[in-house]
């Protein structure tokens, strides 16, 4: 065994708190537990409530009972995202206004681009252990990691974390960014430099988060959770016997996949029934035009993609389990949702950066299609799959299209009245913050330990939850989105967007997605009524949030 640089989760004596239970407020079991789940890169489509063919039982079961969102908005990245989730203020304000190895010349040092959550928001963990709760983080933070950034300083009292965005899922620590051969990880506010024998991060966070709630149930306090797996985030990995649980699945290939995944979704009226998919970037070939060695190698990324999901919805399960056990499940709101659409990214020599490629084959070298998703190998499953995953929308992660941007949102547990039901309603991440403040019964402060904080933007679901049938974004309110000088907005049923080329043209294009959701029909020109009140909006919108329009920027196209 290595030396025990990190103790076994489920041992007791996990490092005390940064704020003493002792100092907090008498516990109050009127109010829920709070479960927040998060995918990493998982797609639209992949579950079974939406569609897919991947086995999640445990996360079906959550939609059956719970409410299930159609139009539920995040960030093109995660970083963004995460920002957004905890904080209920646009990322702009948070500290990623642009990505931190991505941020352009003359963002640099200004007000909302400072690559760390930074101190102008505080945090629903902080608020939330402040009330009475206890705090406690699993997975990819990717919010920064000096003190002040780090989860123990944002309110969680007790956390495992993988601080970067792109790496191995074994104890091995590889990284895939460029020039940081080792990940970062951090525990209860202390940085690591080894993981145990026989790490992998679906299983090991899952079993943190159970021994953090184990180590303090018994004063009776609600507990708020955050479980931020880096599942399916590439480079793929599974364990050994997880492997072949989808072998053939995908024989027929990715064209085959995303019809039967389509016909599903307009069965459970997810998407109407006229609606068209995107067509597929052009430089994937159709499923006939493959060799079988392409064919099998293709099949292999999926096989192993799809077994991480079930992987993922596998630990879900054993934490819910777990809840159940110990009486503590009926009193669990579970909010499930992914931090941005499918990767389209392949370690193949198109499309990849010379110092990117030349790195991942130093930190990953080579290995045949038979070692694939194991410890040291490095698989990716690249644009086609990821097509299949965001079906029926334009386009994968790192875009304004909806497949950029676009999540599923699974919200299951005692305050949800309608069990069972699909909402239509567009949503946005940062309405989950306040939502779990009113689970709460907390109030988001206007100042926080001495700083003046930022008022929380979006609006709590709770009253779409207990079923009223108008939600907090009606047909006049609308949502604002940037990242990396790509632009969006959407009011009601329409969207406009601006993209730069490859899957861009550099010019505004208007959407109806009530009718188009797979924005194959430009309506700029048939409407400029329509045009110009969204512009408008977008003009708000930077003004509201400081967004600043990248100029000339080298990009690290490792940081996904």
């Amino acid at each position: 065994m290595k030396p025990a640089t990190v103790v076994s989760v489920l041992a007791a004596g996990l490092a005390l708190a940064a704020c003493r239970t002792s100092d907090l407020p008498e516990p109050r079991r009127d109010r829920p537990n709070i479960l927040l789940v998060v995918a990493d890169d998982l797609g639209y489509s992949d579950l079974g409530a939406y569609g897919g063919e991947i086995r999640t039982p445990t996360l079906n079961a959550l939609a059956e009972s719970g409410l299930v969102a159609t139009d539920f908005y995040v960030s093109p990245r995660g970083a963004p995202t995460r920002a957004m989730l905890l904080t209920g203020v646009d990322h702009h304000l948070t500290g990623f206004g642009g990505l931190p190895r991505r941020i352009a010349p003359n963002q640099r040092g200004k007000p909302g681009y400072e690559g760390a959550l930074n101190q102008r928001v505080v945090s629903v963990a902080s608020v939330l252990r402040d009330a009475g709760y206890h705090t406690y983080m699993a997975g990819k933070w990717e919010l920064g990691a000096t003190a002040r950034s780090l989860p123990a300083a944002r309110g969680f009292q007790r956390s495992f974390v993988l601080l970067d965005g792109f790496a191995s899922h074994w104890e091995d620590r590889r990284s895939a960014i460029v020039g940081h051969e080792y990940a970062g990880y951090s525990e209860n506010g202390r940085l690591l430099y080894e993981l145990p024998d026989g790490y992998f991060s679906t299983r090991h966070f899952t079993d943190f988060l159970m021994a953090s709630i184990e180590e303090q149930r018994s004063d009776g306090r609600p507990f708020f959770a955050y479980l931020s797996f880096q599942a399916p985030h590439g480079p793929l990995a599974v364990p050994e016997d997880w492997r072949d649980r989808y072998a053939g699945v995908y024989d027929s290939g990715y064209d085959a996949a995303r019809a039967g995944r389509l016909t599903r979704m307009k069965r459970r009226g997810l998407v109407r029934h006229e609606v068209k998919p995107f067509p597929g970037i052009p430089t994937v070939p159709a499923w006939s035009a493959l060799s079988d060695d392409l064919k099998h190698k293709q099949a292999r990324r999926m096989e192993l993609y799809a077994a991480m999901v079930e992987n993922l919805d596998h630990h879900l399960g054993r934490l819910l389990d777990y809840l159940r056990e110990i009486g503590e499940y009926g009193d669990t709101v579970v909010v499930f949702l992914s931090d941005n659409g499918t990767e389209p990214a392949d370690r193949g020599p198109a499309g990849m950066d010379p110092r990117a490629r030349d790195w991942l084959a130093r930190q990953f070298p080579e290995s045949d299609v038979e070692n694939w998703g194991s410890p040291g190998s490095f698989v990716e499953y690249g644009p086609a799959w990821a097509q299949v995953g965001m079906v029926p929308f334009r386009l994968f992660k790192g875009t304004q299209a909806e497949g950029g941007v676009r999540s599923p949102l699974i919200v299951s547990g005692p305050p949800v009245q309608r069990r069972g039901h699909t909402t239509h309603a567009l949503l946005h991440v940062t309405d989950l913050a306040p939502t779990f403040l009113e689970l709460a019964g907390a109030q988001h402060p206007s100042s926080y330990r001495g700083r003046p904080v930022l008022p929380i933007q979006g609006s709590s679901l709770v009253p779409l939850l207990a079923g009223e049938r108008s939600a907090r974004h009606g047909p006049r309110e609308w949502l604002g989105f940037e990242l990396g000088g790509d632009r969006a907005i959407r009011r009601g049923d329409w969207k406009l967007v601006w993209m730069a080329p490859p899957f861009g043209i550099d010019d505004w294009r208007l959407f109806r997605l009530d009718r188009d959701p797979s924005e194959l029909w430009n309506r700029a020109a048939e409407e400029p009524d329509k045009m110009r009140e969204l512009i408008e909006l977008w003009d708000q919108y930077v003004e509201a949030n400081g967004v600043i329009l990248p100029g000339p920027a080298a990009a690290d196209l490792a940081d996904r």
